[in-house]
């Protein structure tokens, strides 16, 4: 089992950064893709960026792309995501997951945090 916890979420002001982190604990697999999601309306889940255990990135959300960071520390198995000159419309609760797929086949998810911009 894998838990993860997220913390850095709040209230930020448009044109501003915010950094997210989740540290995972628990029974980490070597091989994984841990990533940040963030809930949208329909109660879906998009990816916003994802970093595997070998350091592969990926900004899947064109959206967000280009003002989002995701970056890992292997010391403290802590994943981080920087969101810089956030906009109104990145309000919302994001979440952190670890995926073993395709290695294994479990996903964790942490219990979300909630990100408000606003000024």
């Amino acid at each position: 089992q894998v838990q993860l916890v997220e913390s850095g979420g709040g209230l930020v002001q448009p044109g501003g950064s915010l950094r997210l982190s989740c540290a995972a604990s628990g029974s980490i697999p070597s091989r994984h893709v841990m990533g940040w999601s963030r809930l949208v309306p329909g109660n879906a889940r998009v990816l916003v960026a994802a970093i595997t255990s070998s350091g592969v990135l990926n900004y899947p959300d064109s959206s967000m792309k280009g003002r989002v960071t995701i970056s890992r520390d292997d010391t403290t198995h802590t994943v981080h995501l920087e969101m810089d000159n956030v906009k109104p419309e990145d309000t919302g609760v994001y979440y952190c997951n670890l995926d073993t797929r395709p290695w294994e086949s479990s996903v964790y998810w942490g219990q979300g945090t909630r990100v408000t911009v606003s000024s």
